[in-house]
């Protein structure tokens, strides 16, 4: 093999030109693999958190939808029907909130209060023995935010909606950029030079029948750490990651937190209802200023559709420790992920002294010759 590119030696050499480039595509998939083995560990960390944080959130919706739709169920069962379909829109909101969808809770929470005031309206306000008619329904929803029959509780709700939301959609997001950083690293495009100089590493001793030396160590770091320069940049702005998920993590605790407010959240629709009924009569002169008296249509309201046994027993008992397992869960999530802060500054280490170079005192391949 005179016409070797790269393992050139002044011994006798057992390669050909062929061979050569098929060592250089083996060093190259060689590596592609070091990288993904240690970054396994570190993926797995972040995406089995996604999914289990992903799961809680879609508990807690289902849950918090169960205690709004029971409290219609018990307290108001002659609007159940009516009212149980917004709940669940509201609730099918919450979760395209959480899940990424560009949707606004200032938006979702002013539609549930706009189309329950008409339900509200027909069942407390002004009971009759029929319903009133689709358009005075539609007069009643736009006028909703000028009548104000909810008092402030619309307002508070989008507050403590939009508090806890969005850092808890804000902490998904991050953990799946998380997954795709590491997906993006462990599949990075080596240059020409380093191509080169991960043959001549791993490879080139094959050609003088050295099959079973490794590279000295601080040789394999020196190119390692060549090959992955790109990574080194990484290294700031991934310490920077995890310091901001640290302080997102704990954003997502105490009077704010999406369990302490989804799960109250009925208690809200309560506090509505109630405030809509003892305002009754001052909000029935307000309507038929707005939309003039009631236009009555033969009434069909069913009562109470919802199945109130379906999911509560499961559900149940994830919420009575629901809060402290997963401020706990994130806590311990939050620590493992501590452990990989060095991640990127120190893989070229941790890939020569796990893998690729030789242990201490063994002889070892230094790019030339095999030495002591």
């Amino acid at each position: 093999g005179v016409d070797l590119q790269v393992c050139t030696s002044k011994n006798p050499t057992c390669c050909t030109r062929k061979m050569e480039e098929r060592y250089q595509t083996a060093a190259k998939q060689d590596i592609q693999q070091v990288l993904q083995t240690s970054s396994a560990a570190l993926k797995f960390l972040i995406s089995r958190n996604a999914a289990a944080f992903q799961e809680t959130f879609e508990m807690l919706i289902r849950l918090a939808e169960n205690y709004t739709s029971t409290l219609f169920c018990n307290a108001y069962r002659s609007m159940a029907a009516e009212a149980t379909v917004h709940v669940q829109e509201f609730f099918t909101d919450v979760g395209l909130f959480l899940f990424g969808t560009d949707v606004s809770t200032e938006e979702f929470v002013n539609r549930f209060f706009d189309t329950l005031f008409p339900v509200v309206y027909n069942h407390v306000i002004n009971p009759g023995p029929t319903d009133i008619s689709l358009e005075y329904a539609e007069c009643l929803r736009v006028a909703r935010r000028d009548i104000r029959p909810f008092g402030n509780i619309p307002k508070k709700a989008i507050g403590q909606m939009g508090r806890s939301l969005l850092p808890s959609r804000t902490f998904l997001q991050a953990l799946n950029l998380g997954i795709e950083v590491i997906n993006t690293t462990d599949h990075l495009h080596f240059s020409k030079a380093c191509s080169r100089a991960l043959l001549r590493m791993q490879y080139c001793p094959h050609c003088q029948g050295l099959t079973l030396s490794k590279p000295c160590l601080g040789y394999c770091l020196n190119t390692i750490r060549g090959c992955l320069a790109d990574l080194a940049e990484v290294d700031l702005h991934w310490r920077g990651y995890i310091q901001s998920l640290e302080e997102l993590s704990g954003a997502l605790s105490g009077a704010h937190s999406i369990e302490h407010v989804l799960l109250n959240f009925h208690s809200l629709v309560r506090d509505a209802l109630v405030q809509a009924r003892i305002n009754g009569p001052e909000l029935l002169e307000q309507v038929n200023k707005i939309c003039g008296p009631p236009v009555r249509k033969p009434k069909q309201s069913p009562g109470c559709s919802f199945d109130q046994n379906k999911d509560n027993q499961g559900l149940k008992m994830f919420s009575r420790d629901s809060e402290e397992t997963f401020a706990n869960r994130r806590k311990e999530f939050i620590s493992q992920l501590r452990l990989y802060r060095a991640f990127y500054g120190g893989l070229a280490d941790q890939l020569c002294g796990n893998e690729l170079a030789a242990a201490e005192g063994l002889p070892c391949w230094n790019g030339e010759d095999v030495v002591r």
